[in-house]
């Protein structure tokens, strides 16, 4: 099954009852609502007056839910994810951080090749030429020493939106850099919690090394997957000219990334349910029993 994102944005109270999420909206006449707590894969607290219980936060953590909490320009600031969400977890975490050094470069180059074919398929998408990264995708080695993957980077942006003269890829840019950064974060949470899932350390990455970053795992893994959410804020982008404020409509957009279609292994699937089939795959890398990682592939 599907898992929900849901998105709390007004003054609410949540609460714990009967196996569900009770949102209760004590400044207003809405009725409130319930929500399986099962059925939710990612909870996005975007506004500073909302409590929670105790009994909630326990509930969710034990059914593997990823919680988001915004800040006060409504970006995502933090995520919560449980300690223990493998019945095996020391075992898998003992596999991961023994994982040896030509396994993590072998893995790295994997994921560099996946996100530069799916970058080039998003530039083929809007009808440019994508020749240039379909060359350097052939050329990443193990490790990637040669930094392919931003040489690629560089190519990408510059076509992608190249109808933006001043646009430039920052987490702190012009527009659309809301919308990027506002879907990133949304993915960035489904790949974190997946790895949970199946047993992992988000913060022990295979490439990214960074001690400030607690999900180093998880921006590595993210990478193959980045291209889905640029296609999506291209096509929102087409749709509403006036993207500098990140609204309410625009961020309902943004929440279809954990369900938009992917193809992984040949077969079409969310992308919610192949980030879990990629992080059981990493896993499988992890206890030697697989070298390869599944990644999506874009038409």
């Amino acid at each position: 099954m599907i898992k929900r994102t849901i998105l709390i944005s007004n003054p609410a109270y949540l609460a714990k009852q009967n196996s569900q999420l009770k949102v209760s909206y004590p400044n207003e006449t809405t009725e409130g609502k319930s929500v399986p707590i099962e059925d939710i894969g990612i909870l996005i607290l975007d506004n500073s007056q909302i409590t929670l219980t105790q009994s909630l936060l326990l509930a969710l953590n034990q059914n593997n839910v990823a919680i988001l909490n915004c800040n006060q320009k409504h970006l995502p600031e933090a995520l919560m994810l449980p300690m223990t969400g493998h019945h095996t977890y020391t075992e898998k975490v003992k596999k991961q951080l023994k994982a040896s050094v030509p396994l993590k470069k072998n893995l790295w180059r994997q994921t560099v090749i996946s996100k530069i074919n799916n970058q080039a398929a998003v530039l083929y998408w809007i009808g440019a030429d994508a020749k240039r990264l379909t060359y350097l995708s052939r050329q990443v080695r193990s490790g990637d020493p040669d930094n392919v993957e931003g040489r690629a980077a560089f190519q990408y942006w510059s076509l992608l939106f190249d109808d933006t003269p001043k646009f430039k890829r920052h987490r702190f840019g012009d527009a659309p850099n809301n919308l990027l950064n506002y879907g990133y974060a949304i993915l960035r949470s489904v790949i974190a919690r997946s790895l949970v899932a199946s047993g992992m350390l988000p913060a022990m990455g295979i490439h990214h090394r960074n001690k400030y970053n607690p999900f180093c795992l998880a921006d590595d893994i993210m990478e193959p997957y980045r291209p889905y959410v640029d296609k999506l804020v291209m096509q929102i982008c087409e749709s509403i000219k006036d993207v500098e404020e990140l609204t309410m409509e625009l961020k309902r957009q943004l929440l279809s990334i954990p369900v938009l279609d992917v193809f992984i292994n040949g077969e079409k699937s969310p992308l919610m349910v192949a980030a879990g089939r990629t992080a059981a795959s990493l896993m499988q890398c992890f206890e030697g029993m697989n070298r390869k990682i599944l990644y999506p592939e874009m038409d």
